[in-house]
């Protein structure tokens, strides 16, 4: 337990202390009066009397003293008392009673000039009282000078340097905010002998790991290296809330615990501490203490001489008798100090009874001194030395008169010439060296010169004793011999043996041996025991050291361990081991708990062997045995296992042949009683597919004693025989239940419609391929109009055949029926609607059958639609034909036509044949239109005739790269031959397509060219019959731009130009010019004239000052031309008198070739809708643009718009059709080159033959287009 810490001291470290200087600021009055009444109570509890003067009591004024200390805080030794530190004030305190309240602070000494010294306050010590009620009354005469004080070591009052009067009046700076800590220790009051806990909290809600805390008595001492059984220092954490707590428990105290504390929180740079008192309150004695008899020196000249016996006053205060108090007269304290030496002062303090010691030499201090200059020194020792044990100090002098003859003393005996103390004289200078310091060496030294001296103190801190090799953890067996080993850094050295933090004794009597060799302390136990087991530990005052030492049992051999065995229901079990030793007695035991003998159970134990015997086994025997040698931690085990074979109890069931039949849609749920040991394992089965206890619908579960089978909603297909298997060690069984589920039937197939009348149809259908298990009763019909959702059933009684025939229905209006079937569960879902079918009439027959056209092989007959069709409307038309003579009708269509005009090929030349025709729709062929005479197979010659549309009688004209297509029809039988020649000579067929068809001849030019411009004439001929017609075809272009365009004559605001015009005119005459002009500095063109006629023209109304270019553009019936020419020189507008010469620059070229910089991207369209292809070209001048499908130009499409604007290309197909699906392309051409994108168009969603043969497509684009169509969709 730490020693008790100084009882003046604040929280804070900080001495109290207030100065009441006068008015003015002169030194206190020179006389004062003092009456001291120290009360047993503070005596007891060290409390410093209340000060008053002898006739009006007035609160007191504190003056607190001040001990010089050092830098660097005194180490703790193992007695509890302080070393001095070097430049500082040495400090010793013995608190040897346990009882002690009285608390004493070493002597202090002022430090040296250089040294930056802490104050702290000593407290003064209560002189003895033989009345506790009397008062003594002194008078002090304050001189005007005083001597400087000397202290000695055993002097309990500091001479120190005070604290400045500005010092003193600097306000206190208040202590940080605490930043860890969120609930601190409090100070508390504890009785004698009682507990005590201080709590100190932290929260963790910020810190990542746990904070370092640390307690301390005082201001050094760690009380982590203080635990026992007095002190105990616990931590927990709470996770919920994230705090840590720390506890400090004091058990039994005692008053030496009573003093200052302090609590020290560390995390990472952050830093928190709290102080707190403890207050231990001790019985009231009413006996007093002669403080001074006991204030003296325990022996003179001995290794502790110096010190004060005060431990020994505290063990004898309650055995002095109080002592009446004698009056003493006033004395003059101030002279009493003046002429005494400072080891002195306190002895003086005691004799008057003066507390506050420390504040009247502080007063005298403040008082101008005289200083008295030494006649034998010039130099005199310092107040105090320090020197580490065994090292070397040297005390030095300066004499004024070298011859005067010198002597040292040590604690008043003179000291002579040794090895030890060896003396030097140098110059005026006189040196002892003191070798090798031990603590005997701590004394008070003086130098005498003549009638003059000087004296210091020495001061020999004793280096803490270290352990040098600490202590080896030891395992070993009982009766074994134990030898703990620790060696310290001295010999000598006192240590303290402990184990588990109490002492060990080493008495005569005890177990325990010590013994020392030089530097190594050994502890030994001869006869080693199992209570020998715990850790040791060896303190020493500068460091402790501890070890472990385990002491067990001798080693358990096991000869044969306990065997896992399995046993069957009723059957005996013995469970056999042999160990050694075999005296050792066990126990056994099931399941962790004991098992004690019976008329069942025997347990036998001889020497080695023991043996557990059971006669016949149960259920409840199955378990974890375990035997357990008494003494050891070694244990055997085994496991028993009863086990007993499955079965199955099916006859709970109540079901005959075991067969369960179940509504389908209900809930069915099995359960079946099953024992066996242990639990069996249950498989369900249906077939081959094994039933799961994680299945939704359909599960099989096993509780304990009991398996089951649940299927929530039953259906038909859990229709079936269940395997049922149980497996567990002792065996398997088998068990299989038929369930039966009877269901609704299932639907019947769509019914079939074979025949449908004006107002009638008939019906069959299939029975339903599943029943339900239950046999079919009959069946409803339903029908509908198609376009209905209201359903009407037909029939209110069950039908039992599986034909009907409904009647009473709207011709030309769709119906559907459909079926149920019904058994004794109940009426099936309906089946599908049947094809829809519409109760309709045939038409009548054609009308105005007549033949159109006969050649040698063919015959083409037309008619017109029958007069009445009905409401079945006409599909088509069916021609047959016959040869006169016979009844054989032959096909010539084998599909149906919807035109009125048919040719009948094949035929042979000369034949006769009849021809009739029969219309057909929904309800079936009408009655034939038949010819009434019969057809001769013979062409007849018709003379040829072209008939020259209106538009190719005039000159035919086109655009370069624009498509040619013209077709010129024409008449003729037979099949007349066409001839094309172009000025006379034959058609080059690579530049221009024809294609002749039995009534027109087509030219085609996909992209045109001038040099197609020119006559082409066309001939037909029919044996020597012929016909010929010509048509003139011109192929247009831009115009070139003019050949030079001249600046002729510059006048005011007014240019004259002229020109010549272009070499090329496009093969169409020049219809006009543009001109524009533009400003030298914007080169932007503005038009001035378009449509001009003449080649000059004057440009007037032009800006003076600026300079001119000019450009023309010539003009046809196709437009501009692509370029113009611009004048070489420019024009300068300048006002009469004046010309400036223009700088020349160099114009930048922007001239750029076509680059497509959006290329065309891949698109599907909708029949039907429009759609768009766009991409951006960039190119200066700018490009014409061309738009190609299949590589062939658009030009006046009216299907096809086409947009350009700022280089977005952009081409818009109008409601496309299938037929406009393919390569679609995009060229951009200037003079500097061309650039072309390409991308393809798919069109969704195709027309019919009869739809493109209205919107008016050539035969062979539909046939192509058709059998494309054919071919993509085989290919999907």
């Amino acid at each position: 337990m730490p020693e008790p810490t100084k009882k003046d001291e604040t929280p804070n470290g900080q001495p109290e202390e207030s100065v009441a200087p006068d008015s003015n600021g002169a030194p206190p009055l020179p006389e004062i009066s003092l009456e001291v009444s120290p009360p047993p109570e503070a005596v007891a509890e060290g409390k410093e009397p209340v000060e008053t003067d002898g006739k009006k009591p007035e609160p007191p004024e504190p003056e607190p003293l001040q001990a010089v200390v050092a830098k660097e805080p005194p180490s703790p030794t193992e007695n509890g008392s302080n070393q001095p530190q070097p430049g500082g004030v040495g400090v010793k305190e013995q608190a040897e009673s346990a009882n002690s309240t009285v608390k004493e602070e070493g002597p202090c000494s002022p430090p040296p000039p250089d040294d930056d010294a802490a104050a702290t306050t000593c407290p003064s010590p209560t002189p003895p009282t033989e009345d506790a009620n009397s008062l003594k009354k002194l008078s002090i005469e304050l001189p005007n000078d005083s001597v400087p004080a000397m202290g000695r070591k055993d002097s309990v009052w500091s001479l120190g340097e005070g604290q400045a009067p500005e010092e003193l009046e600097k306000p206190v700076d208040n202590p940080p905010l605490s930043i860890l800590l969120i609930e601190k220790p409090q100070s508390g009051t504890v009785q004698l002998g009682g507990d005590i806990t201080f709590v100190a909290k932290v929260e963790a809600k910020d810190l990542l790991r746990k904070p370092t805390v640390k307690w301390f008595k005082g201001k050094w001492m760690d009380l982590a290296s203080k635990t026992g059984k007095h002190l105990q220092l616990k931590e927990t954490f709470d996770r919920v809330t994230k705090i840590h707590t720390f506890e400090m428990h004091i058990i039994k105290a005692k008053e030496n615990y009573a003093g200052n504390y302090r609590c020290e929180v560390n995390y990472k740079d952050k830093f928190d501490s709290c102080s707190f008192d403890l207050e231990v309150k001790a019985e009231q004695s009413s006996q007093t203490l002669d403080i001074r008899s006991a204030f003296k020196r325990s022996s003179e000249g001995q290794e502790d001489a110096g010190e004060l016996d005060f431990s020994g006053l505290l063990k004898r205060r309650d055995q002095r008798e109080p002592k009446q108090q004698e009056e003493t007269p006033e004395v003059d304290v101030w002279e009493i100090l003046k002429n005494a030496r400072p080891d002195e002062y306190e002895t003086i303090a005691f004799k008057y009874g003066i507390t506050d010691l420390r504040g009247l030499l502080r007063r005298m201090k403040k008082i101008p001194k005289e200083i008295k200059k030494s006649e034998a020194f010039a130099k005199k020792l310092e107040p105090a030395y320090q020197v580490d044990k065994g090292g070397k100090i040297r005390l030095v002098v300066d004499l004024a008169d070298p011859t005067v003859e010198l002597k040292w003393y040590k604690n008043g005996q003179e000291i002579r010439p040794s090895p030890k103390y060896i003396f030097e004289h140098k110059g005026t200078q006189r040196i002892m060296v003191i070798n090798n310091c031990s603590m005997n060496d701590d004394a008070a030294y003086s130098v005498a010169a003549g009638d003059e001296k000087c004296s210091t103190e020495l001061f020999v801190k004793e280096l803490p004793v270290k352990i040098v090799k600490g202590l080896e953890p030891v395992k070993t067996t009982v009766n074994e011999r134990i030898e703990l080993e620790c060696e310290v850094s001295e010999e000598g050295a006192q240590v303290k043996w402990m184990k588990n933090g109490v002492e060990v004794p080493t008495g005569v009597r005890s177990r325990y041996r010590v013994k020392c060799e030089g530097t190594k302390h050994f502890l030994v136990i001869d006869d080693a025991s199992r209570e020998d087991t715990g850790t040791y530990s060896i303190m020493a005052t500068g460091g402790t050291s501890e070890a472990h030492v385990q002491v067990d049992l001798k080693p358990l051999k096991i000869y044969q361990d306990l065997q896992d065995m399995t046993v069957l229901l009723g059957q005996p079990l013995k469970l056999h081991c042999e160990i050694y030793p075999g005296n050792v007695p066990g126990r056994w035991y099931r399941n962790g708990q004991l098992i004690q003998p019976n008329d069942r159970i025997n347990i036998i134990h001889r020497n080695k062997v023991h043996r557990l015997e059971i006669e016949a086994c149960s259920l409840h025997d199955s378990g974890d045995y375990t035997f357990v040698p008494e003494g050891y931690s070694q244990t055997l085990c085994a496991k028993v296992h009863v086990i007993d074979p499955p079965r199955l109890h099916l006859d709970s069931l109540n079901f005959p042949d075991n067969t369960v039949t179940i509504v389908a849609g209900n809930k069915l749920r099995l359960e079946i009683p099953i024992t066996g040991e242990p639990t069996p394992r249950v498989v369900w089965m249906k077939g081959e597919r094994v039933i799961l206890d994680s299945g939704n619908r359909v599960r099989a579960e096993t509780y304990g004693d009991q398996t089951s089978l649940t299927i929530d909603v039953t259906e038909r297909e859990d229709t079936g025989n269940y395997k049922i298997v149980l497996q567990n060690e002792a065996g398997e069984a088998t068990a299989s239940v038929k369930i039966k589920v009877v269901d609704i039937p299932d639907p019947p197939e769509a019914p079939l419609v074979p025949s449908v009348g004006g107002d009638w149809c008939t019906m069959t259908w299939d029975p339903p391929k599943y029943d339900g298990g239950s046999a079919i009763l009959g069946y409803f019909v339903e029908r509908k109009k198609k376009q209905s959702s209201r359903w009407m059933r037909l029939n209110f009684d069950l039908i039992k055949e599986t034909s009907f025939e409904p009647k009473k229905m709207i011709e030309g209006v769709p119906y559907e029926v459909r079926i149920f079937a019904v058994n004794a569960i109940g009426v099936s879902k309906p089946s599908e609607p049947s094809k829809a079918f519409t109760p309709l009439a045939v038409t009548s027959e054609p009308t105005m059958l007549v033949v159109d056209d006969v050649t040698d092989t063919t015959v083409t007959v037309k008619w017109r639609p029958p007069e009445t069709i009905g409401a079945a409307g006409l599909d088509g038309y069916l021609v047959e034909y016959c040869i006169e003579g016979s009844d054989d009708w032959v096909v010539s269509n084998k599909e149906l036509t919807e035109k009125t005009r048919y040719t009948i090929t094949g035929l042979s030349p000369g034949a006769k044949i009849l021809v009739r025709v029969k219309a057909i729709n929904a309800a079936g062929a009408s009655a034939p239109r038949t010819l009434q005479h019969s057809i001769l197979v013979k062409e007849v010659i018709e003379p040829p005739k072209i008939r020259v549309p209106r538009h190719l009688k005039q000159t035919y004209t086109r655009r370069v790269g624009e498509a040619v297509n013209l077709v010129v029809p024409f008449m003729g039988k037979p099949r007349p031959k066409v001839n094309w020649l172009k000025e006379g000579k034959p058609i080059d067929p690579a530049h221009v397509s024809i294609r002749n068809t039995d009534c027109d001849s087509i030219i085609f030019i996909r992209k045109a060219e001038r040099s197609h411009s020119g006559n082409y004439v066309m001939s037909v001929q029919v044996e020597n019959h012929d016909d010929t017609a010509v048509i003139d075809i011109q192929i247009v272009d831009l115009p070139g731009p003019p050949q030079c365009v001249t600046i002729e004559d510059v006048w005011g605001g007014n240019v004259a130009l002229a020109w010549t015009p272009p070499k090329d005119n496009g093969n169409a005459p020049i219809t006009g010019y543009t001109i524009q002009k533009a400003d030298k500095k914007t080169m932007e063109w503005y038009t001035c004239i378009e449509h001009y006629h003449r080649n000059c023209i004057a440009i007037t109304e032009l800006v003076v000052g600026n300079e001119y270019f000019f450009r023309v553009f010539s003009e046809n019936m196709c437009g501009l031309s692509e370029a113009a020419t611009q004048t070489k020189k420019s024009a300068l507008i300048v006002k009469e008198g004046m010309q400036v010469k223009q700088p020349e620059y160099n114009d930048h070229d922007f001239k750029e070739a076509p680059k497509f910089t959006q290329p065309l991207i891949n698109t599907f369209a909708i029949a039907g809708y429009n759609a768009t292809l766009n991409c951006s070209v960039r190119a200066n001048p700018r490009p014409k643009v061309i738009w190609m499908k299949n590589k062939i130009a658009i030009i006046d499409d009216p299907r096809y718009r086409m947009f350009s604007s700022q280089g977005v290309c952009t081409l818009e197909i109008r409601k496309p059709s299938p037929y406009d699906g393919g390569l679609y392309s995009c060229k951009a051409i200037n003079d500097l080159g061309e650039a072309q994108v390409e991308c393809k168009l798919e069109v969704k969603g195709g027309f019919t033959f009869y739809e493109l043969l209205q919107r008016g497509v050539p035969l062979h684009l539909i046939d192509k287009y058709m059998n494309e169509t054919k071919i993509v969709e085989q290919e999907k």
